[in-house]
């Protein structure tokens, strides 16, 4: 069974449109099955840096004890829905110490592979998938080694910043252009042959072309079409157990405007559930 958790942080975002996030996440809260979804009672408030290099530190740290205490001991696959891209911190986190030999599948326009000392932003979104492993502020990371470079695929990134092609590169992460997904079997193979025994699939909505989604703050051209997204998650969750799973990053232009993009958002979420 599945369970939805709808976290509407905008804390780790970077855009002007952060707010907008939360119409975002409830706008898809309105369209999940009541019985088995949790919207979080996230705090507004900015929070403080803290003198690190991560904005809005206090508060990133405060929801990530919230979706801890959320996600409990329950042994259902949770797919948590953002909000922003930090919100996949901590599911994770409870996938991994459940499955050891953990996947993490990360489909994003961007790689969110910078640290609070090489991010341009300071936006702790851009910084998720690096704290994932290990690099970064204490209490906003995981353990260093839970999840391995050689079981971290990142998918459809179009966007990297220099520090972020330069890391990637030096500890081996596998990356996967758009191009790549015309076969929907692509990321399937890489996750089975990277001997994991379990899988997460994080997606931000913008790894998605820009005409599939317009409620999108931070829109690259030339990405996934929804069918091409689908199926290749369709694909992985045939090959390994999926056990976890996120979808972030909707950002509509207004509350009048949350929903036009449902049609496309609640396929991906299908896929993912």
């Amino acid at each position: 069974m599945t369970r939805y958790l709808v976290v509407p942080q905008w804390q780790g975002s970077p855009s002007s449109r952060a707010m907008q996030l939360i119409d975002g996440a409830q706008a898809i809260a309105g369209d999940l099955p009541r019985s088995s979804t949790t919207v979080l009672d996230v705090p507004m408030e900015a929070g403080e840096g803290l003198g690190t290099g991560i904005h809005r530190l206090s508060a990133l740290q405060r929801i990530r004890e919230l979706i801890g205490e959320a996600l409990g001991a329950h042994d259902d696959i949770v797919l948590t829905v953002g909000g922003d891209c930090g919100v996949a911190l901590e599911p994770i986190a409870h996938a991994v110490r459940r499955h050891p030999s953990l996947a993490v599948v990360w489909m994003d326009a961007h790689p969110d592979f910078n640290t609070p000392d090489s991010s341009p932003s300071g936006a702790f979104a851009g910084m998720v998938l690096r704290a994932v492993l290990g690099d970064g502020e204490p209490g906003l990371t995981l353990t260093a080694g839970a999840v391995p470079p050689e079981r971290m695929f990142v998918v459809g990134a179009r966007s990297y910043d220099d520090a972020e092609l330069a890391a990637i590169g030096e500890l081996g992460i596998t990356t996967l252009a758009v191009d790549a997904l015309h076969d929907p079997e692509a990321v399937a193979r890489l996750v089975r042959d990277s001997g994991a025994d379990a899988v997460y699939i994080h997606v931000d909505v913008d790894v998605l072309d820009p005409a599939e989604v317009a409620g999108n703050a931070h829109p690259e051209p030339f990405g996934l079409s929804v069918r091409e997204l689908t199926a290749a998650i369709a694909a992985v969750r045939a090959a390994v157990p999926l056990v976890g799973a996120s979808l972030a990053g909707y950002s509509p232009a207004s509350a009048d405007s949350a929903t036009d993009d449902l049609g496309a958002i609640l396929r991906v979420i299908g896929a993912l559930a």
